[in-house]
């Protein structure tokens, strides 16, 4: 390369504004359309489990207490989640969104990503393991032992 035209490319580089943004530093909205975080409205929810089922990635678990009472426990794995949508659109009472506020997600570990929604009595006898449909939490796995044919 000569040295004018380097030198050109130089001083038009300096004149001309970065391609890249200050991210972190200065924030834009966000799409109104964007698909975020999970949001679940627990008056119009039924317990029916369309959401749970339509989910490609069982991220999503609904826990029935009582269904007269209205009493669920919303267990939402954002970690696993795809925001495809597909939740949102099979809930025939309109109880579920996509949160297009809050969208950063990122994180060093994997604690915060396990969302629990419902009364607070509910979801702590939920995690405590003391309500009759809660899942069995998973076991330590035991060794495998290496076994030699003779």
């Amino acid at each position: 390369m000569k040295l004018g035209a380097m030198i050109s490319d130089i001083f038009e580089s300096v004149l001309k504004r970065p391609a890249t943004e200050r991210y972190p530093f200065e924030r834009k909205a966000a799409p109104t359309q964007l698909r975020g975080r999970l949001l679940w409205n627990p008056e119009n929810c039924t317990g029916c489990g369309l959401c749970a089922k339509d989910c490609p990635s069982n991220a999503i678990e609904v826990i029935v207490i009582d269904r007269k009472a209205k009493q669920f426990v919303f267990n939402y794995k954002v970690d696993s989640c795809l925001f495809c949508a597909q939740c949102v659109h099979s809930c025939r009472q309109g109880c579920l969104a996509m949160q297009a506020d809050i969208w950063e997600l990122a994180a060093l570990g994997r604690e915060g990503y396990q969302l629990n929604f419902g009364k607070e009595a509910d979801v702590e006898a939920y995690l405590a393991g003391e309500l009759p449909e809660s899942p069995a939490k998973p076991a330590a796995k035991p060794a495998v032992e290496s076994v030699s044919g003779a």
